[in-house]
């Protein structure tokens, strides 16, 4: 039930909701679902009309007292060489079908995964743990596709395969097939059985492994905490009791597929003792003859291959709906917003009787009212957790206030599209990303098809155009994991590119360069002020020297805004910022 509902971490969708989606991918393909059945059909067929036709041999020695005519023989024998080859051509064809099948419904549920990924409300994907979304975008979609691209055709395989060879078992005799019907019937009520109880078992072990990883990110993110209040002992202690739960749910799974494979080990082996005593039987009262028997034989041997792959492949499936449902899941989180039909109507920013609470009753902002004029420079300074980053989160449309409003030109922000919202308000912080792929492809993010000219004018106003000429492919320079590593200073950089861009009127600095040491810290502030030109800057200051030269100062205690004013406004008035002055230059 903690898998199905977590409390941290994103949904689970049901595994209605699974069938209904992969219904809907095979619908889009019903014509290749089709041919590949029919390929599949026809390979059975043909591979299954071969111990007829030994029978039919064997029958034909035996009529003949062991000396049939060569021409029936050889006719015979050239007749399995063709079926065979037929056989073979046809798998080929089949094979070939399936894998198109299945690469084409792995690349649309991918993309799929990840167009709902891109539209996760970023408050969510924060209040969510880490290693949730990080186990789900890894390991849930490798199980995802092995089921896709491998378990799904051989599913389809298997069962026209099973299905065919029953058809011809009986067609052969029905008497015959009747031993391997029933135990094959029986070992289905233990397939049943394993199908109502594993999904659980492998959502329960998707949980435990977004547990795993939750909590080693959370120490290598705050290891610096974790060696200074020496908590490396009490960590460990947590990451162990994680497996402990993972592996103890691991166990459950193995022991439900080891009473399934124990059951169809019975399944297999019973058939053949059975018919071979009960064909000896009938042969002894002339109900069937020796070919039949022998053809019979041999069906019990093709019909548990394909019978065992099949249980194999829907325990593969398992794993993959499990992942499945996990992967729906962030589809099923509700968007954090409505765009609306108003556009600004110029570029004032005004936010109202300001309130946010992460949690329901537990306010950490409380009636903050702002107005921010074009062109204006607001520092917001106060002490650690006082909720600077929360005020500008709202009023850079990250998270819609729990209270009041956050208006730009007149429209509240989180009722724009996220396109043009961050044209019209851009927030920058500390963490910056650039993505595996060219320079070019960097940039061009903010402003799809902007062109060279567009990226080198970017990269000259933040003072990066020299590095980006001197990279051996220039623009083309793959960036990224196992490619050309950057600078923190030179990410942060295509950072400010990527916004000179997307042309905001009005940037939200998060302390951007806190990060990054001092030398490399006041270059990039260089680079930054032809990016601060001409547009209204919110400037979330940890370090003081940073709001001294604002047009306005606004302290943060508690919540509230319990200063406004100039650097010298404050500092007469001899209270809050005027002691954070002083503690900052003492």
């Amino acid at each position: 039930m903690t898998a199905l509902d977590p409390d941290r971490g994103m949904p689970v969708a049901t595994s209605g909701t699974v069938m209904a989606y992969l219904r809907g991918l095979l619908r889009e393909r019903s014509r290749l679902v089709v041919l590949v059945t029919l390929a599949n059909g026809l390979a059975a067929a043909a591979g299954l009309a071969v111990p007829l036709l030994l029978g039919d041999l064997v029958d034909a020695v035996a009529r003949a007292g062991g000396d049939p005519a060569p021409g029936a023989v050889r006719d015979l024998v050239l007749l399995v060489v063709l079926l065979l080859v037929a056989q073979a051509v046809l798998t080929y064809a089949a094979k070939g079908l399936a894998a198109v099948l299945g690469q084409g419904v792995l690349a649309q549920a991918r993309e799929h995964v990840i167009r709902a990924v891109l539209r996760l409300p970023l408050g969510k994907v924060e209040s969510a743990s880490t290693g949730d979304l990080v186990t789900r975008v890894t390991r849930d979609v490798g199980s995802m596709s092995g089921a896709v691209r491998w378990a799904l055709p051989e599913f389809i395989i298997g069962v026209v395969t099973v299905l065919l060879t029953v058809v011809f078992m009986v067609l052969n005799s029905w008497a015959l097939a009747v031993p391997t019907l029933v135990t094959a019937s029986l070992s289905l009520w233990q397939v049943r059985r394993y199908l109502q109880q594993a999904p659980a078992g492998y959502l329960l072990e998707g949980a435990t492994y977004s547990d795993i990883n939750t909590t080693l990110t959370e120490t290598v993110e705050g290891v610096r905490t974790v060696e200074a209040y020496r908590m490396q002992h009490t960590r460990r202690s947590v990451c162990v009791d994680d497996i402990e739960v993972s592996s103890q749910a691991e166990r459950y799974g193995l022991v439900l597929r080891n009473v399934l494979f124990a059951v169809m080990d019975m399944a297999f082996s019973l058939p053949r003792v059975i018919t071979l005593v009960m064909g000896a039987w009938l042969y002894s009262t002339g109900a069937v003859t020796l070919g039949q028997l022998t053809t019979a034989m041999l069906f019990i041997e093709m019909f548990y291959a394909p019978f065992d792959r099949l249980v194999g492949t829907i325990d593969r499936l398992q794993v993959g709906v499990a992942s499945t449902t996990r992967l729906l899941g962030i589809a099923e989180v509700p968007p954090d917003r409505t765009p609306g039909e108003d556009r600004p109507e110029g570029s004032t920013l005004v936010g109202h009787d300001l309130s946010y609470a992460y949690r329901p009753g537990y306010d950490v902002l409380h009636g903050i009212d702002l107005t921010l004029e074009p062109g204006e420079r607001l520092a917001i300074v106060g002490p650690s957790g006082s909720g600077k980053s929360t005020l500008g989160r709202l009023i850079s449309g990250i998270h819609a206030p729990t209270g009041g409003t956050v208006t730009v030109g007149g429209v509240e922000v989180t009722e724009l599209p996220l396109e043009l919202l961050r044209t019209e308000v851009a927030l920058v912080t500390q963490e910056h990303h650039v993505f595996r792929g060219s320079v070019r492809d960097n940039v061009e993010l903010a402003r799809d098809g902007t062109g060279e000219d567009g990226v080198w004018r970017a990269l000259a106003t933040v003072d990066a155009r020299g590095w980006v000429e001197a990279l051996p492919q220039g623009l083309d320079t793959v960036l990224g994991s196992g490619h050309h590593e950057l600078t923190p200073a030179q990410a942060q950089q295509i950072a400010l590119a990527r916004l000179i861009l997307a042309d905001p009127h009005t940037l939200v600095l998060d302390e951007a360069t806190s990060l990054i040491d001092p030398r490399t810290a006041r270059h990039l502030e260089g680079s930054m002020n032809a990016l601060l030109t001409g547009r209204t800057v919110v400037a979330i200051a940890h370090r003081l020297h940073t709001a001294h030269d604002a047009d306005r100062i606004a302290v943060v205690q508690d919540g509230r805004v319990v200063e406004l004013g100039s650097h010298d406004e404050l500092m007469a008035a001899d209270g809050e910022y005027a002691a954070l002055w002083r503690a900052w230059t003492s």
